[in-house]
């Protein structure tokens, strides 16, 4: 495969369109994290369901965007245009909320090409920063995003009763951050 991609923003007219891709590759990474319906509650009443993303969709701090393939959506990224990051408040950050690959296309730069999309806007945007959340078993992301040049900023654990169904060995996270050189 040629790993040329097709990044394009979207809005909340992509609601379904957004719903379907990001259940998909939500199911090939992480229905491992869960107990029995944590999972199914996340994807279809937390994070992922259509009228919740028409709501982050038409809200302007946020941007998603959609990577395409020839015709076929691979990927997806969430982006907070204006987002604090504690510790670092003087700074003007960006946070990317979501940074989501299929399965069938990890390893083929397209996570490389996405990273430099989001540095692209950052710049537009005059950030000082980027910034991200990864969960502290994900050692491959982990390891891509640190080969990317962020380093360790922060820890914490998501909070109870939110995420009462999912598995306590996955509740750690990372903040990793990036100058915007």
């Amino acid at each position: 495969m040629d790993n040329q991609i097709t990044i394009l923003q979207i809005n909340a007219a992509h609601a379904a369109e957004l719903s379907v891709l990001a259940k998909n590759i939500y199911q090939q990474h992480y229905l491992h994290l869960w107990e029995d319906g944590g999972a199914n509650w996340y994807m279809n009443e937390y994070a992922y369901p259509e009228n919740i993303l028409q709501k982050e969709l038409e809200d302007k701090n946020n941007l998603y965007c959609i990577a395409y393939h020839k015709s076929k959506a691979i990927g997806y990224l969430k982006i907070k245009i204006n987002e604090t990051l504690k510790g670092y408040e003087e700074l003007n950050a960006l946070e990317v909320e979501r940074i989501y690959i299929d399965g069938s296309v990890t390893g083929k730069g397209i996570g490389k090409q996405l990273m430099q999309f989001v540095f692209d806007i950052a710049k537009q945007q005059k950030k000082d920063i980027v910034f991200l959340k990864a969960m502290d078993t994900s050692f491959d992301a982990i390891a891509f995003y640190r080969k990317l040049g962020f380093e360790l900023c922060g820890t914490f654990q998501l909070p109870m009763p939110t995420f009462k169904l999912m598995k306590a060995a996955f509740r750690g996270m990372v903040i990793l951050k990036k100058n915007v050189d």
